[in-house]
């Protein structure tokens, strides 16, 4: 009981900071509704988190907030979505998932060795951008042996990135491809890093868009187990003691959220689910997507990561201009 107060006591300044945060981006988004809650909530988050809220006290429950909440929000996503739905994406979805995915992985595992950054960290930031950013690389990172060092940099990295980029693909996904949700929503699943990206970022032009991107990230997310596995053998053999304690930090073989939204999904596509409960799970995702979001940009440390220099923005922006690029030229193929 007392381990239990203490956590609780550990988690809430930051988890309920992360709620004003999303509680005022919600009410300012009345007053600038062509901006949106979600985004807002990251805006004033990286704000906040980089001027008046750096105390360490709060990084546990901005932690919980990011991690527990968004994936909570994933799984009651299922709620909204059927397996009918998905094979709206058909074979052309599953090509341009895996083109992208392949793509990406060996241009930044290629890009990093040239630019000086040795394998392991060449590997996460394949695996990171590829799959679903800083899940990706906590999932690769013990199975390559990469230093704890190496996986703040890249998790930083990322992050950055992906922010940059989710504030600017819906807009040019809308200039492009205009009215063609399924195109914009590809372009968005298709390359925004984490799971919170890819909301937000679809939140920025409407729900509809917001599932449908989600989708082609599931599509992603349900590659992490492979690319471990490839990127295992990939990786320098380590000696037989790290490999007893790889071994035994194994989890499950994809994450626990994506196994819980396609076990609701799987409900939704068999089960008639009333209405008064698919609005209700909408609300209560949408608040946690925007708590976990506004907890995202308070987690955000831009110095740290200016800090890295320019070799590391050298290398984000190339993964994500090609990225950008490939995943365009893909949709106006494939779709």
């Amino acid at each position: 009981m007392n381990f239990i107060l203490r956590y609780k006591k550990t988690i809430l300044p930051g988890l309920l900071l992360s709620i004003i945060v999303a509680a005022t981006a919600k009410f300012a988004a009345i007053l600038l509704p062509q901006l949106g809650g979600a985004t807002l909530a990251i805006l004033f988050g990286i704000f906040l988190g980089n001027t008046f809220f750096k105390q360490s006290f709060l990084q546990t429950g901005t932690k919980f907030a990011e991690s527990r909440l968004l994936e909570v929000s994933v799984v009651l996503l299922g709620m909204t979505v059927t397996f009918q739905t998905i094979a709206e994406m058909g074979l052309r979805g599953f090509l341009y998932i895996a083109f992208i995915m392949i793509g990406t992985i060996l241009f930044a595992y290629q890009i990093g060795q040239k630019i000086g950054f040795n394998q392991t960290t060449s590997l996460l930031m394949a695996g990171g951008n590829a799959v679903c950013g800083s899940s990706a690389i906590a999932s690769i990172a013990p199975n390559i042996h990469a230093k704890d060092e190496e996986k703040g940099q890249i998790i930083t990295l990322v992050n950055l990135l992906g922010t940059v980029m989710m504030l600017t693909l819906p807009f040019l996904g809308q200039a492009i491809f205009g009215d063609n949700i399924i195109a914009t929503s590809a372009l968005l699943g298709g390359t925004l890093q984490s799971v919170g990206q890819v909301v937000a970022g679809a939140s920025l032009l409407s729900e509809e868009i917001v599932q449908y991107a989600m989708l082609f990230k599931i599509m992603r997310i349900m590659c992490l187990a492979l690319v471990v596995y490839i990127f295992t053998k990939i990786a320098v053999t380590p000696s037989d003691s790290e490999k007893l304690v790889t071994s035994s930090k194994r989890k499950l073989p994809l994450p626990w959220y994506l196994i819980g939204f396609l076990i609701f999904c799987l409900l939704n596509s068999l089960l008639p689910i009333p209405n008064w409960v698919s609005t209700n799970v909408k609300f209560i995702s949408n608040w946690f997507e925007t708590t976990a979001l506004a907890a995202i940009g308070l987690r955000l440390n831009l110095m740290k990561f200016l800090q890295e220099g320019p070799r590391f923005i050298l290398y984000g922006a190339s993964v994500g201009l090609f990225q950008t690029i490939v995943a365009i030229v893909l949709i106006m193929l494939l779709f």
